[in-house]
């Protein structure tokens, strides 16, 4: 059994800013409905307010095992740690910063909805299998095991406009901590 909650961030290679989201802060969202867990679709660009998506790579099961080496991958590990951090502080960036809160990645919409289910988040997470939103931004990502995955990054946006990158993020359990101290000072 895997524990997807501990983790010694001191043992876990740390990436690195290789420039890979710079491009993103005052792009335009594509108008590219997204399964969400919540059922239906979820169209980011329409949404207004402010709406903040954290992409990362796959959330592990503790029933299953994670990619060979996934722990020496800098950004790959710390999906449920980071998960359980936005989870635990929602209901503050709700009620001071935001409107609408999203996890994204490559994984499909079943594995997602057991991952949110499981792990009690009061918000949808958003399945993009396909790749269309990760190719249309660009977003970095990284391959293991024959598989695609996008690199850990958080997305302020603003009537469907990235107004704010996050990257790298670390450590993930860190994140919603790092985002409210950016809204702190940019509200």
């Amino acid at each position: 059994m895997n524990d997807l909650f501990n983790v010694d961030w001191s043992k876990i290679p740390a990436p690195r800013d290789d420039g890979a989201a710079r491009h993103l802060p005052g792009q335009r969202l594509p108008s590219l409905p997204l399964p969400s867990t919540r059922g239906g679709a979820v169209d980011l660009a329409a949404l207004p307010g402010r709406t903040v998506v954290y992409v990362y790579p796959m959330t592990g099961r503790p029933d299953a095992p994670l990619p060979d080496g996934w722990d020496m991958i800098p950004g790959a590990r710390g999906c449920t740690p980071q998960a359980c951090a936005f989870r635990d502080h929602y209901a503050e960036l709700r009620a001071r910063f935001i409107d609408h809160l999203f996890g994204l990645s490559t994984q499909g919409p079943a594995e997602q909805s057991e991952a949110a289910a499981r792990l009690h988040l009061p918000f949808a997470l958003l399945s993009d299998a396909g790749l269309r939103f990760a190719n249309a931004l660009a977003l970095p990502r990284f391959e293991t095991a024959g598989r695609i995955f996008l690199k850990r990054l958080t997305m302020v946006i603003e009537g469907g406009i990235i107004r704010h990158v996050i990257y790298p993020v670390f450590p993930p359990d860190r994140n919603a901590e790092m985002l409210m101290a950016w809204l702190s000072g940019n509200d």
